[in-house]
């Protein structure tokens, strides 16, 4: 073979070779293009009516919970109950040594007896002095003072019958009893303790079924409450099913009510307080004990949702990587709300018909293709339900 024609078959081959090393080449490139598409997993954006659930720190208080004081001073001089005990309205509790008082109602009763006698003897004359009057044997001006005298006996009888009563009540009010149906604490006088009248208290006494959990919640979530209800939280509905769970994790069977809210909020911490009863018929929960409450809120119609996995915090913004029609990730900001359940609400940024990533995020970056699995929240285990 010469050098021409070996020079010939040489580059012939050579260039058969770089076209196979071509084409390869390519086919390469679309496989590779092709493995490039990360899997991932993504549900639709939920759109449904939703009822968002709050929950507050409270705390059990007795209901009509009062401190009871003496009426009148002296020693306790008999105790006829026990600190914890249950008592009933008009129940004796306490005796406060009674003689001072007795005594004083006996006096004031010997000078009652005195003026309604000078009273009556009065009385009598007047009588007399208009019969004499009207045979003209005396002139009308003794009349006339008689009457006045008699008046005034009659007044000095009316403010001995008002000191009566007043001794008879503190001779009353040295026997305490209960006002109301309750439980007593353990804070009570002992025998021989000296009460100052007003101003003792003798022991605390407050009902336990039914009782109060008060709770409070801060300024923006009462604006929220009232926005989302346009109305006030009494005709809301809102508040009708309290529900509280014990410190122990243990969930009071039966629901309460928010029944009182304060005026005004807290000087110091900007709050509102609330009180929602409960029945207590088994007197399980006792003044002082802590409760998580949770309320169901006002009904949010038509909320826009997004599982919470889906959301990536970037500094102080929201984003959420959703598949467009490309097939391709996407970020997108988003302005979120409160949460609900697995969920949160979204305020801008979604709309029903988009798409969001939930597993994988971790390899995608914006615009790489995606291999895209749809799930259901149900397969996700994601519950609207907190």
């Amino acid at each position: 073979m010469s050098l021409t024609k070996f020079r010939k078959s040489y580059y012939v081959g050579l260039s058969a070779i770089l076209i196979c090393l071509i084409i390869t080449g390519c086919g390469g490139t679309k496989t590779t293009m092709q493995e490039r598409a990360v899997p991932v997993k993504a549900v639709k954006v939920i759109q449904q009516d939703v009822t968002r659930v709050s929950e507050y720190a409270g705390q059990v208080q007795g209901k009509n919970e009062v401190k009871i004081q003496a009426r009148v001073s002296g020693n306790i001089v008999e105790k006829m109950v026990s600190g914890g005990d249950i008592v009933k309205k008009g129940q004796p509790l306490f005796r406060i040594d009674s003689i001072q008082y007795e005594s004083t109602l006996l006096s004031v009763q010997a000078q009652l007896v005195q003026a309604e006698a000078t009273w009556e003897n009065s009385r009598i004359d007047t009588e007399r002095y208009q019969d004499l009057l009207n045979a003209a044997a005396i002139p009308e001006q003794r009349l006339t003072t008689q009457k006045a005298t008699e008046r005034q006996n009659e007044a000095i009888v009316a403010s001995y019958q008002a000191l009566v009563k007043k001794a008879q009540d503190d001779v009353n009010s040295t026997l305490v009893v209960s006002p109301v149906d309750g439980r007593i604490d353990v804070n009570d006088v002992g025998v021989g303790t000296y009460v100052q009248a007003g101003s003792t208290t003798l022991v605390t006494l407050g009902a336990l079924d039914p009782v109060f959990v008060q709770f409070s919640m801060s300024e923006n979530e009462y604006l929220s409450l009232r926005q989302v209800s346009q109305n006030n939280l009494a005709n809301s509905g809102w508040g009708e099913d309290v529900m509280i769970t014990l410190s122990n994790g243990e969930v009071y069977p039966l629901k309460g009510k928010v029944t009182q809210a304060d005026r005004s909020l807290a000087n110091n911490s900007g709050t509102l307080t609330l009180k929602a009863s409960f029945a207590n018929p088994n007197e399980i929960l006792i003044p002082g004990m802590f409760a998580r409450v949770k309320i169901a809120g006002v009904p949010i119609k038509d909320a826009l949702l997004v599982p919470q996995r889906a959301v990536q915090q970037v500094l102080d913004k929201s984003l959420v990587m959703i598949v467009n029609a490309e097939n391709q990730a996407e970020p997108r900001p988003v302005n979120l709300g409160e949460k609900v359940g697995s969920y949160y609400l979204v305020k801008e940024g979604l709309t029903v018909n988009d798409t969001v990533i939930v597993e994988g995020l971790t390899k995608v970056q914006e615009g790489v293709a995606l291999d895209v699995t749809i799930v259901t929240p149900k397969e996700l285990e994601l519950s609207i339900n907190s």
